[in-house]
């Protein structure tokens, strides 16, 4: 969580609601103002800035989150015969390079990337489109239905096609965007984004594409949550409406919403009896 001058979105929002400002979700010098005066008020630092350790005391749900240097409060162990063995022996080096720091957040987490991925089952972008499904999945790209009879169930085509030229890719021709296609339990796509997470782990993930799908799958997913902002919207409880609008970071929209709220009560309730 860093929510500063230039922020915006839903958490800076919630952070207004919280100090009785106007919610407009754009983080300016009057919130800023604002969150100083609170901070002083509380003990902390008045810095202007919205950190893991100003959140935890904001809202009273995100109070049991382990702070930096604290001792981390997961019941992991519960989850065995729950979620398959490879991520639990994946959990570890997740929960250390991220901050799944409580058991909220690692049912958001769990729940997410249990739906995202099919249960667990894939870690690759699925690619195997034909004709019909290409001009309704990507419009922009295949407008006619002959380019579309080209390009159907060839991956490396319609990645290096629909990827292109964003996101860091290089053209077609690069096939930057087959080599640096979705991998991993919440897809990390494109060629910046892998070069992030490689910086992100000391490791050259970015030169070996295959190991975010094979050893960093659930890593790269909590990767996603920290770059996302993710977890701010965690803490805010084990409610209908927290699980929603982590859908809509994640997903653009609510697709999924009730499955994605089935799991997320399983695991909660597993992980806090």
């Amino acid at each position: 969580m860093l929510l500063r001058i230039g922020s915006r979105g839903d958490d800076v929002k919630a952070l207004q609601e919280k100090l009785g400002a106007a919610a407009d979700g754009i983080f300016g010098s009057g919130t800023e103002q604002l969150v100083k005066a609170w901070q002083t008020a509380n003990g902390l630092t008045a810095d202007g800035i919205v950190g893991d350790r100003t959140w935890a005391v904001l809202f009273p749900v995100a109070q049991i989150i382990a702070l930096e240097g604290e001792e981390k409060i997961l019941n992991i162990d519960r989850l065995g015969g729950h979620v398959p063995d490879n991520v639990l022996s994946q959990l570890d080096d997740a929960t250390v390079k991220s901050h799944i720091t409580n058991n909220l957040r690692l049912a958001h987490f769990l729940s997410q990337c249990c739906h995202e991925s099919g249960n667990f089952k894939s870690t690759t972008e699925n690619l195997n489109y034909n004709a019909k499904g290409l001009l309704a999945t990507f419009p922009s790209y295949f407008k006619e239905e002959g380019l579309a009879e080209k390009y159907q169930h060839n991956a490396e085509m319609i990645a290096s096609r629909v990827y292109a030229n964003r996101m860091g890719n290089g053209d077609e021709n690069s096939k930057d965007g087959f080599t640096f296609r979705g991998r991993g339990y919440i897809q990390l796509t494109g060629k910046a984004n892998y070069q992030k997470f490689a910086a992100s782990l000391g490791i050259a993930v970015d030169t070996n594409p295959d190991m975010v799908a094979t050893q960093y799958a659930l890593t790269s997913a909590a990767y996603f949550f920290t770059e996302n902002s993710l977890w701010g919207i965690c803490d805010q409880g084990a409610t209908g409406d927290v699980i929603s609008r982590a859908t809509k970071r994640i997903n653009g929209g609510t697709n999924g919403l009730e499955e994605r709220t089935k799991y997320f009560n399983n695991y909660y309730a597993l992980l806090t009896a």
